[in-house]
């Protein structure tokens, strides 16, 4: 998936300073920056890393002052931390989810799973456990007796989810 500049300041509600149809598609450190990455910046003493990031977009707190010109495209927030966690949140409502349940997962048939749900391979599910509607379950996660998970929940692999939680 690939997202601008320009779609990103909408989101999150930033000033774009530079390109605004600079692509990005990951997620990188501002000081490991790769073409195609977006970084971020909320610490004035981190600034000389956007001398050598290669970063197509940085995103800056808006306190932040620059005394010269810098190669990625900037966009201005007030809180780069916070934007971060909406970009990642909007990154994983873009992606597709997966449905169904893999053969090789065990579901103890005294398990209630909900409509559009996702079961990895290797996943276990125990007694009793409720799984509401769109939850996403990957492989090798371990939900333990009588467990009620929520709607659209994401549980990521190897994860374990105790009894009675």
């Amino acid at each position: 998936m690939e997202f601008s500049a320009k779609q990103i300041a909408q989101f999150i509600g930033g000033k774009i300073e530079g390109d605004e149809n600079a692509k990005v598609h990951t997620f990188a450190k501002i000081e490991e920056g790769v073409p195609g990455a977006i970084s971020f910046l909320a610490n004035g003493k981190y600034a000389h890393y956007l001398d050598d990031t290669q970063s197509s977009i940085v995103l800056i707190d808006e306190s932040i002052n620059l005394e010269k010109a810098v190669k990625p495209t900037l966009i201005r927030v007030k809180n780069a931390r916070d934007c971060v966690a909406k970009l990642l949140q909007m990154y994983e409502a873009a992606k597709p989810q997966k449905t169904g349940i893999d053969k090789l997962a065990f579901i103890s048939p005294k398990a209630t799973i909900g409509k559009d749900v996702y079961v990895g391979a290797f996943a276990y599910i125990g007694d009793g456990v409720e799984i509401g509607d769109g939850c996403q379950i990957y492989p090798h996660a371990v939900i333990g007796d009588n467990v009620k998970v929520g709607e659209q929940c994401i549980i990521y692999p190897n994860t374990t989810i105790y009894y009675g939680c």
